[in-house]
Parts: structure tokens; sequence; C-alpha cells
């Protein structure tokens, strides 16, 4: 058991690894909540404490299985992002089997090992369908938003929020726990709730939580008369941005530079091109290009100095989900220079050569975006191949 602070609240709370669990033993979805996968984002922990509080009260009327589960906790008994690595970049399949494998773990090592079990019991012992919602704060100001790997299911889900969504964060991040769950197949998507320390990002994240177990069919909407009163927070919180936004740019922050983000930033402001951003080893930072500010780094842990983020048009999101139903990537393998570089049909295989005759935003309407180069070839993971649509076509949002 480890102690967690709220300065929003003023509150300590002793928290385990298992926060909350509902089983109510009637047949329906398993929904699980992540918090404190960065241990000095505290809001959801204490969102999640509040919530399953109230959730006994109510159980009669929910179906399925609830869990909420606490991510590093190390980090967040000493109020930290991280003791020696960033918990939510080491979830690639290629970095758990090195783990399996190794002996005298990291601290984050261990928090890793610990919530795979979990995870794993989960969808080996709860019926599915299955949804986890990883939630998260912000070092910056920002309105309430989601992020997701661009699977159609998450896409699907995530619009029932009246709240941006931001798409292909993982094409610029390494080892994300979500993505690793979205290469499991199951809905997987973040909530980013508000400012670290400000006490709307719990409350925020109360509203989404109890959103969720009614768009999850946990928990019908009759059964919650706050219902109306969470989704009109959630909306004026967002200040009606509700739009789909693409990531286009990461500034990386190298080993050993000086980086300082210019103060006054908020995620989803508007910056022009030319405006300094940020102070790099005494140099100016500036946006190449016309944008939204995504995420500026105001703390000291942390690699990624800011992002820049475009909306995406409404034929361009109706042109792709129609693409990948009628599974037109399948096509491509019938171009010169591209083939499949494995049977189940995951991963294209692109010879640089051929690779400069396409484009990105192709790739992306069909869903690929995760994109690792060597010396002779370009390689694209498609979240649909992986997504198990099967499971989620007799929901009510699919």
């Amino acid at each position: 058991m480890v102690q967690v602070y709220s300065k929003a609240l003023k509150q300590k709370l002793e928290v385990n690894r298992l926060i909350g669990k509902v089983e109510t033993g009637k047949p329906g979805p398993t929904l699980v909540f992540f918090a404190g996968i960065h241990g000095n984002e505290v809001a959801g922990v204490f969102a999640l404490e509040k919530v399953f509080g109230e959730l006994d009260n109510i159980k009669d009327k929910i179906r399925g299985n609830i869990y909420g589960i606490c991510g590093n906790l190390k980090a967040l008994a000493s109020n930290k992002r991280f003791i020696k690595e960033d918990l939510n970049r080491i979830w690639s399949k290629s970095n758990i089997k090195k783990i399996a494998k190794k002996e005298g773990l990291t601290d984050e090592e261990e928090e890793l090992v610990d919530l795979l079990g979990i995870l794993k019991e989960i969808v080996k012992d709860d019926p599915g369908p299955y949804y986890f919602i990883d939630l998260h704060s912000t070092s910056s100001k920002t309105i309430p938003f989601i992020t997701i790997n661009d699977a159609l299911i998450n896409r699907k889900f995530s619009v029932l929020f009246p709240v941006p969504i931001v798409l292909g964060i993982e094409e610029f991040l390494e080892g994300p726990l979500l993505s690793y769950i979205n290469q499991l197949g199951y809905v997987a998507i973040g909530f980013e709730s508000g400012q670290h320390d400000e006490e709307s990002a719990i409350t925020n994240n109360i509203a989404f939580i109890f959103l969720a177990l009614v768009f999850a069919r946990l928990l019908k909407k009759k059964s919650l008369p706050e219902f109306d009163h969470y989704f009109s927070q959630l909306e004026n919180a967002s200040g009606q941005v509700s739009e789909i936004f693409e990531i286009t740019y990461l500034y990386h922050i190298q080993n050993g530079e000086q980086f300082n983000m210019l103060p006054g930033f908020e995620s989803f402001q508007i910056v022009s091109k030319g405006t300094p951003l940020a102070i790099s080893d005494g140099l100016p930072i500036e946006s190449q290009y016309t944008a939204r500010l995504f995420m500026p780094l105001y703390q000291k842990q942390g690699n990624d100095g800011f992002f820049l983020i475009r909306s995406i048009p409404l034929f361009a999101l109706k042109l792709s989900s129609f693409l990948r139903k009628i599974r037109f990537d399948n096509l491509l393998v019938l171009l010169p220079g591209i083939k499949w570089e494995n049977r189940e049909k995951e991963i294209l295989r692109v010879e640089l050569n051929s690779a400069k005759y396409f484009t990105g935003p192709l790739f992306h309407l069909l869903g690929y975006r995760i994109r690792v180069m060597d010396e002779n070839y370009l390689r694209l993971y498609n979240r649909e191949h992986a997504a198990k649509t099967e499971m989620y076509r007799g929901e009510k949002w699919y």
C-alpha cells in the first residue's frame, strides 16, 4: 500500500494496486481503468477511488465487471513521473520478451510485470467484450481530450464522448501501454482530464468514467440520473471542440539537451508558423507551420517537448473507414516493392525506393501508423488486422 497526495484536494489517499473491483455475476462487458501510470498524475487515482465508493450503492444496476488499477505505485508514492524510466514507454512486445528473461529488474520493469500479470488474468477469466481506459493528466493547461491508436473500434467508441480525439500518437511514441493492448485487439483509449494539480482534472475523470460505464453498456443511462450533467460537464470543459485531430509533429528532447518551453502555452492553442515555442540550448525553437499546439512539456521529467496537431476533414475519416472495411490494402501488395511481412498480414514491408512514391496520408487512411525503417525497408503496422472487431460488432455503439 502506498500513500498518494492530491495538491488539488489537499488530501492523502492510501491505495493498493487494485483501487476497486465490481463483479456483478451478470453477463456483460469487462471495463478496466488504469490510473497513475505516471506517478505525478494522481487525478485518475482519486477519481477512481470516488467512483468505486459510489458504485457500491448502485451495484444491483450494473452488469459485467469493472476494475480500477493503479499503475506505477513506486512513482505515485514519490509523486514523480517515474523512478528509473517511463512506465508508459516500455510496453513493446520485444521489450516485454527481454524483461521476461532478465534478472535484476528496474522499478518500472517490476511494475510492468505485475500489471501484465493482472491484464492476462482479466482477459483469461473475465467475459468480453473488453474495454481498457488509461486515465492521464498533463503538465500544461488543456481541455479534456481522448488519445487513441487509430483502429476503427477505438474511433467508433471514442466519438461517443463530447471531447476532441487525437489520433496517431503511437507513431511518435515507443511502447505505450495502450498500444500493447491494441495489438491484442481490444478497445483501448486514453483520457487526458486536465492539468495535473487542478481539481477539474479529478471531476472530469469522474464524469468520463461514468459516461464510459453507460456507453459500454455496463450501466443503463436511466440508472444514472447525473448522465446529462456529466455529459454537459465534459462538453463545456472542452470548449465545444469535438473534432478529430492527427499528430503531425513531435519535438523529441535529446539526452543532455537543455530544453524549456516558453511560458503561457496551452494544449489545443493555435500557433502560427514561425511562433517561438521553446528554447533549446539557448536557441529558439519555432513552429514549422500553422497548427494547434499539443501537450507542451512543463515538467522536469519526460522527453516529449511538444506536439503539433491538425484536424482531419470529415470526408477523409469516412473514406478511411470505407477503405478499411473493403480491405483495400490487399491491393497494395500488387504494386512493386510492397509485400506482407508476415502471414497474418499485420505488417507491410515497403522497399525504400518504392516508398518515396507513396505518401504518409495514404497509409494513414488504411490504418497503418507505426513506421519502422532500416537500411532497405519501411515497415508499417496495421491496427485493423489485429482488432477483434467481431467481439464488438454486437455493441450498440458499433
